[in-house]
């Protein structure tokens, strides 16, 4: 398996995976990009501002848009809405390659709203949320995708059943979260839960794509995914500070580790980005967070990052980030 390509998809990330993010990952090899999350609700509303996390840029890999919510008649008025640009605020440089359904997010302002893998814990809604968009998807002819945990908790670990369920009901992959909704984000993703899942998954009259998520930092927890019988895999907070890994895993063959010089160029690249789309007070302000994955581990680290912190400009953005890796 070794020299095998991997299939591997940029997952979803609140605050994360907007344009500048996917492009630098389709750029690495990423099979497909996911969106951030979208809300069902406000796209029905017509929000511009939820508009533009649908915006879909030149030069990206396939980009797949996430919706969340729990009423499947607005679920599937946003799915229409974002399959044929029917929005105020459109931007597409290509149409949307899918619709994914959210059905992992475990933040409580999410869940509370019964929203995100609250419905796990609400099986008969959350198949009447995927037949309703699956519906939307196969009349403009692109998949549904549904993004699900292990279960709510580890009383409650119900993947197997429920990943089924959302495929009878029109999904056309699964993506599985190693960890329960209480976990989080910690401790460890177990890839265990994805054994059970992808017998499930295997014993339907369909072909259901299955994907893993979790803890994928390397090729050898990609291929643990695989192992326990993922087609592909999506990587999350990894690809954060190390976009390289989509390389590792797609082209394994001719991959090399990035220098210094390249990690601090790419990390300066993604910050005078984020400002072009956002402007240089908020880009400033938000790349704070995204920079200090690409430093994470090095020596001076927690000095860098304490300089980003109060860097106003990208000016003095970009200057502190040429010193990464210095005494």
């Amino acid at each position: 398996m070794t020299n095998l390509s991997i299939p591997a998809a940029l997952a979803p990330m609140a605050g994360y995976t907007d344009y500048p993010m996917r492009k630098i990952a389709a750029d690495f090899g990423a099979a497909y990009v996911v969106s951030e999350m979208i809300s069902s609700v406000a796209m029905c509303m017509n929000d511009r501002k939820t508009a533009v996390l649908a915006k879909i840029g030149e030069g990206e890999a396939p980009v797949v848009l996430q919706i969340f919510g729990h009423d499947p008649a607005m679920m599937a008025e946003a799915a229409r809405k974002l399959l044929t640009g029917d929005y105020a605020g459109c931007s597409y440089a290509a149409p949307p390659a899918g619709i994914d359904i959210n059905m992992g997010c475990p933040v409580k302002k999410i869940v509370t709203s019964g929203d995100g893998s609250a419905l796990m814990r609400t099986p008969e809604t959350a198949r009447n949320v995927t037949a309703a968009v699956a519906e939307v998807c196969a009349k403009y002819n692109v998949p549904l995708s549904v993004k699900i945990r292990a279960g709510w908790d580890a009383d409650h670990i119900n993947c197997a059943e429920f990943a089924a369920d959302m495929a009878r009901a029109g999904a056309a992959k699964i993506t599985l979260h190693c960890r329960t909704r209480e976990q989080m984000y910690m401790p460890s993703a177990d890839p265990a839960h994805a054994e059970s899942t992808a017998q499930a998954l295997r014993s339907l009259e369909k072909p259901v794509i299955f994907a893993g998520n979790g803890d994928i930092e390397t090729r050898t927890d990609a291929e643990r995914y695989l192992a326990a019988g993922c087609g592909e895999v999506a990587i999350g907070r990894a690809a954060l500070g190390n976009p390289w890994i989509f390389r590792e895993l797609s082209d394994p063959e001719h991959f090399v580790p990035p220098t210094l010089d390249e990690i601090r160029a790419l990390s300066i690249s993604l910050v005078e980005a984020v400002v072009r789309e956002k402007g240089e007070v908020v880009g400033v302000r938000e790349s704070r967070s995204r920079a200090a994955y690409f430093i994470k581990g090095m020596r001076g680290a927690a000095r860098v990052r304490e300089h980003l912190n109060h860097a106003e400009t990208l000016a003095e953005f970009v200057k502190i980030l040429e010193t990464i890796g210095e005494e």
